[in-house]
């Protein structure tokens, strides 16, 4: 998108929310932690000074969350959401509360929802990620893959319904709701459209650790697991991880995912030293109980996927016939038989087919 453009889609999102972006005011100084600044596109749950974990209100769809860590250096963020404009109003809502300028993106993983709104940034803003993610990115793959084809292709179906229903809406305000889930629908899919997927500009290995005053902030690689190469970022004065998707607050997309090395690799993550985990999905948690739940739903959906893969059960079937109840009690949202959807059972049977490495 040229400059020209970016300034157009900057009017437009201001204009969206109201013009309230771009005259967003400093949060005052000296909230305690625990409580919120809530901006347009943006609530910043104040985890510790200088640390916000940045929760998306609704009004512009941006899919994950973001952690921000401000430094005398300036901004580090985890995560630049979904589209270009999920990014900018980010940015922007920022400005609420630091007055430090964003110098430092880290992608935790290269899905789309972590890093399309990469291209907004120029030099003066390091992009951060593993090996595994650039190659990725570079690759094509945060579009031409499965998870992204599974939530971005069904937008134009969900908006041709929502145009259906404010069409047949008779009450006042359920056709008002319904026309700003539409607005909303519209401008996401005009989002995904001026993507331009841009890779991260930094590298590492297993490890990348920034000194910054009196922050050490680092970015680790602790093993495969929800991808190829996702990345935390770990904070062990403050006993804080930003964990993306290797550890939600429900249950993780597991359509790419290497399923038992996950085990492994969260057990790992379960060896640090932290209190307090911001995850790319869902509200802020603490203690350690959540890894727990996961690897033990991880365990069951390996080996009833893997039983039923050697009984030589067809993957569609397995995905209708795999029981995952015995989870129900960490995960609610289980509630009878089966996986909706089944991107966890594909996986499994591509992973035992060797069709992954």
């Amino acid at each position: 998108m040229t400059r020209a453009r970016w300034a157009l889609f900057g009017i437009f999102l201001a204009a969206t929310f109201g013009s309230l972006i771009a005259g967003t005011r400093q949060a005052p100084a000296g909230r305690p932690p625990g409580t919120t600044y809530k901006s347009p596109a943006f609530t910043f749950n104040k985890i510790q000074d200088g640390i916000y974990h940045a929760v998306g209100t609704g009004s512009l769809v941006v899919m994950s969350n973001a952690a921000v860590i401000e430094t005398d250096r300036g901004v580090l963020v985890v995560d630049s959401h979904v589209t270009p404009g999920g990014a900018w109003a980010l940015r922007e809502e920022l400005k609420a509360v630091t007055p430090r300028p964003l110098r430092y993106v880290v992608n935790s993983h290269h899905h789309f929802d972590h890093s399309h709104g990469n291209q907004i940034y120029g030099p003066d803003v390091e992009i951060i990620g593993s090996e595994f993610a650039r190659e990725m990115i570079v690759a094509g793959k945060s579009v031409d893959a499965r998870p992204y084809e599974w939530f971005v292709g069904g937008v134009p179906g969900q908006i041709a319904q929502l145009e259906k229903r404010v069409a047949e809406a008779t009450d006042p305000a359920e056709r008002d709701r319904l026309q700003n889930q539409l607005a909303v629908q519209r401008n996401h899919l005009e989002g995904t459209k001026a993507v331009k997927p841009t890779p991260p500009t930094v590298t590492l290995g297993n490890r990348l650790t920034l000194h910054h005053g009196g922050r050490e902030i680092r970015i680790l690689f602790l093993g495969r697991g929800h991808t190829g190469g996702d990345v935390i970022v770990y904070l062990p004065k403050e006993r804080i991880v930003a964990t993306g998707d290797l550890l939600v607050e429900n249950i993780s997309y597991s359509g790419e995912a290497y399923v038992p090395e996950w085990i492994d690799t969260l057990e790992r993550l379960k060896a640090l030293d932290f209190e307090t985990v911001l995850p790319g999905h869902g509200n802020a948690f603490k203690g350690k109980a959540k890894v727990d739940h996961f690897q033990a739903y991880l365990r069951t959906l390996w080996t009833e996927g893997k039983k039923l893969h050697d009984a030589g059960v067809p993957m569609e079937d397995a995905a209708k016939q795999i029981d995952l109840r015995s989870q129900a009690t960490n995960y609610p949202s289980i509630r009878t038989v089966g996986l909706t959807p089944p991107h966890g059972v594909w996986r499994i049977y591509e992973l035992l087919d060797g069709k992954v490495k």
